[in-house]
């Protein structure tokens, strides 16, 4: 009897060290913050989901892409978080430009194609977004004006302090938008339009998503921003809601997800990175109303997406805007001596 309360004992000893030892490595200690670009509720529900599948405390900060890369930059002896997630990834070029960005080539990545991914490693894309108008259909009614069908229709004398968009400085929406009517017209061209529409516009916003709501609480007739999100507006009840994209052609964005230099639990990021090329973890901006087209093949894209597909894209060059971006914004601003808002 001695003898097995003996053993009893060392076979408790054995199994609470052995829980000890396992606990130490077990992914349940492990922490990521996240740096996020897309919509708020689509950020909430990738974090937990991915808590829910991997153990790993996960929380988030929603920022626009101007504001992402301010704070990495000042962060950079001392990263806060470790993934920056979503959001178009011209301005994750320009992160790799100030080597604020670490390459992971996740095993999942094979499944993604070439022209949605560095092939290095440094981001790869999890969505694409195209860039449009988005109107206020009573307004158009009520005056009796025909919506505008490209960029130049824009710059129309009844249109005058007609228009809302977000700031390049502060938007990756924005940013966008510049680039893409640099790359269209010509940077020289490019930048004069930029200059006669700021002319037309009433507000600049810092988030690239205001406008769209801006139109669908009939704050403003014309708003500029990723389609997916006017849909996204409209569903949610703003029936007044009509959008378009211009006939010259528009740029996209692809939101990207990448891993911060220096950023702690780097273990925990590269899971992070692994999940969210994954088919599960693409598909669930649909739950939320992210209505953007899905990187991976496998993955089934939002049928709300599909009324998109026929936009006349422009051929965007991301390499070019994300190293051109501290520049183009300079030139912007001071073309129409404007500045990122803060609110």
């Amino acid at each position: 009897m001695k003898m097995f309360k003996i053993v009893s004992v060392l076979l408790v000893i054995l199994l609470i060290t052995g829980c000890s030892n396992s606990g130490s490595g077990d992914k349940k200690d492990l922490t990521l913050t996240i740096y996020a670009g897309l919509m708020e509720d689509h950020a909430i529900l990738a974090a937990r989901e991915f808590e829910k599948a991997t153990g790993v405390k996960t929380n988030f900060v929603r920022m626009s892409s101007g504001e992402t890369l301010a704070r990495i930059l000042a962060e950079k002896e001392n990263m806060s978080a470790s993934i920056w997630y979503g959001g178009p990834v011209d301005a994750y070029i320009a992160a790799m430009s100030d080597d604020m960005l670490v390459p992971y080539v996740s095993p999942n990545a094979t499944a993604i194609p070439d022209n949605f991914k560095d092939a290095t490693g440094y981001w790869t894309g999890i969505y694409v977004g195209y860039l449009g108008f988005v109107f206020d259909k009573e307004w158009f009614t009520e005056k009796g004006y025909d919506y505008p069908k490209s960029w130049q229709d824009l710059l129309k004398p009844e249109f005058k302090g007609q228009i809302v968009t977000a700031h390049p400085g502060s938007s990756g929406t924005a940013y966008t938008m510049l680039a893409t009517l640099t790359q269209l017209m010509g940077e020289e061209e490019g930048i004069a339009y930029m200059q006669r529409l700021n002319q037309q516009v009433r507000q600049y916003t810092k988030s690239g998503t205001a406008p769209g709501r801006m139109v669908g609480l009939k704050e403003i007739p014309i708003g500029i921003t990723f389609l997916h999100d006017a849909v996204k507006y409209r569903i949610e009840g703003f029936r007044d809601i009509e959008i378009g994209a211009p006939s010259e052609g528009t740029g996209f964005e692809i939101g990207g997800v990448a891993i911060l230099k220096g950023g702690p639990d780097q273990e925990a990021a590269k899971m992070f990175v692994d999940w969210a090329l994954t088919k599960e973890a693409q598909e669930l901006g649909s739950v939320v109303g992210s209505y953007q087209f899905l990187t991976n093949p496998n993955a089934v894209p939002p049928a709300e997406a599909l009324e998109l597909k026929d936009t006349n894209l422009i051929d965007y060059d991301f390499v070019w805007a994300g190293t051109n971006r501290g520049s183009l914004v300079e030139k912007f601003n001071e073309a129409t001596k404007t500045s990122p808002p803060t609110e």
